[in-house]
């Protein structure tokens, strides 16, 4: 339950200085040194991605910033970070890119934050493990490949706000507590403590799509996250409730290259869990978190472009696509199950694919179709607007190496012309039996995704896009660190299917 004390405090609102939406991010370190004047800056927080896709960062004051730091970066601990060094090999390096310079809101001294690439000290080389650098190198291999020189991504991150959670695990108990004043559960609950009686409006189960309030009870919280988001540069074209209870919502980017794209999902994500934290609030990414409703996908729209223009559109073509765009998603459909690795990289992952709801486990094409793997949204019929949305992703996917690997997988299906096969624009689950046998289907589990990857990664290592030290590295992180901890341990609903056996 929410803490009374914190929920009966009003939170300081957000301030985001007016026309902050109209930021544009800086070029060269001159203008970095700017923003910090400009803005009053006090502190400079260097942010990194570890292997997983956790931000980590550390902070420096302003007589450390200098051309220098951009140009020779400043040292860290490589074996203390996740997927990272070896203890006898720990020293890594930080080079801030200067484009990704922000204000950070969120903290009270005034606060500059920048993205960092992780350079090898040794061999001055950018490092193969940081994620960062495999989305970049998967940029290059795009321009170099000749099809297209652009790849645009344009994610939709679900993620749920709870008023509270807790968990723990120890050898001779288990457990976890959601709770959420948006919550179907909670009718019954004499709310007397948290400002007198029940207040109703709970969005039942599957049915928290597009409420206004007071079933929506989130919208100013989103709100904030949007702002923060257009402080910090990014275009956010929409934001609502999304349609789990207990307060899922969905907040919409526009799209961006495949890089750009990766650094405001980190944005996304920390924006998010901090203006929740701000109310006495808590978010999270953990794409199911509720059972018997919905979970929290990250549909993928992604297209091609070259000198402008966009690959994927043919106004003669099924749904206004090209071949290009069939053959795309023809590499996304072959190589899925060893996508899923990358995509829908955690064992809760799979509490989401499975058939019934709206996340597709079904390996197919459709325009429309919300039951197909891979659909072709027709909202509009502009050339510019033609795209493919991948649905089975997640947002506990780290989304450079998530990103990265659907691009290469897209590509091997255009130089290979790989065939998607006929389009399935029927609801798939409502199949003949007969019919539906014949429709391939993700792996089921996060250990079937490894072994698929194990299996097929050859498309992942053109140009040492993914190299296999990275490959390796991943599939041993989440056998040791994510599968054998979960196997091992007793499951609550063991106790009710086996004690008294």
């Amino acid at each position: 339950m929410p803490d009374p004390e914190l929920s009966s405090q009003r939170p300081t609102p957000l301030i985001v200085a007016p026309g902050q939406f109209q930021y544009t991010r800086p070029q060269s370190v001159e203008d970095v040194i700017a923003l910090i004047d400009g803005h009053g800056i006090e502190i400079v927080d260097l942010r990194f991605t570890d292997l997983p896709g956790l931000w980590q960062h550390f902070s420096i004051t302003l007589p450390e910033v200098s051309t220098r730091l951009f140009e020779d970066g400043i040292g860290f601990d490589g074996s203390s970070i996740r997927g990272f060094q070896e203890i006898h090999e720990s020293d890594m390096l930080l080079k801030p890119d200067c484009t990704t310079a922000f204000v950070d809101p969120f903290y009270q001294q005034p606060t500059l934050a920048l993205i960092c690439d992780v350079v090898d000290p040794i061999l001055r080389q950018p490092y193969s493990r940081d994620p960062r650098y495999i989305a970049r190198k998967a940029e290059i291999y795009l321009a170099s490949s000749g099809i297209a020189d652009t790849c645009f991504f344009g994610p939709e991150l679900e993620f749920f706000i709870f008023d509270s959670i807790r968990f723990g695990q120890d050898p001779h108990c288990g457990f976890y507590y959601v709770e959420s004043a948006e919550g179907e559960w909670n009718t019954g609950r004499d709310e007397g403590a948290f400002g007198g009686g029940n207040l109703g409006y709970k969005s039942r189960y599957k049915e928290g799509y597009f409420p206004v309030p007071p079933h929506d009870t989130l919208q100013d919280i989103r709100s904030e996250i949007v702002l923060v988001l257009m402080g910090a540069g990014i275009q956010v074209e929409v934001h609502h409730h999304e349609v789990a209870t207990a307060g899922q919502n969905e907040i919409d980017m526009r799209f961006a290259p495949l890089l750009r794209m990766a650094d405001n999902v980190m944005i996304y994500k920390y924006a998010s869990k901090n203006a929740a934290r701000r109310h006495g609030k808590v978010a999270t990414f953990m794409p199911k978190p509720i059972f018997g409703d919905n979970a929290s996908g990250m549909h993928c729209h992604q297209s091609l472009w070259k000198d402008g223009k966009n690959l994927f559109f043919d106004p003669s073509g099924y749904a206004l696509t090209s071949e290009v765009c069939r053959w795309y998603i023809g590499g996304l459909l072959k190589h899925a199950p060893a996508l899923m690795a990358f995509c829908a990289p955690t064992t809760n992952s799979y509490k989401r694919l499975v058939p019934g709801y709206e996340a597709p486990v079904n390996l197919a094409m459709s325009q429309r179709n919300r039951s197909a793997a891979a659909r072709i949204p027709m909202y509009s019929d502009s050339a510019e607007s033609k795209r493919v949305e991948f649905r089975c992703p997640d947002p506990s996917a780290n989304a450079y190496l998530a990103f990265a690997a659907m691009l290469m997988a897209g590509l091997d299906g255009v130089s290979n012309r790989i065939d998607p096969g006929e389009p399935l624009d029927k609801n798939i689950y409502d199949l003949p039996p007969e019919q539906a046998r014949g429709v391939p289907q993700v792996p089921g589990s996060l250990e079937e995704s490894l072994r698929a990857l194990e299996d097929d990664h050859d498309f992942l290592r053109k140009s040492d896009v993914f190299t296999r030290d990275v490959i390796e590295t991943w599939i041993d992180y989440k056998r040791v660190h994510e599968i054998d901890p979960v196997r091992l341990r007793p499951h609550p609903w063991e106790f009710q299917l086996y004690f008294n056996m």
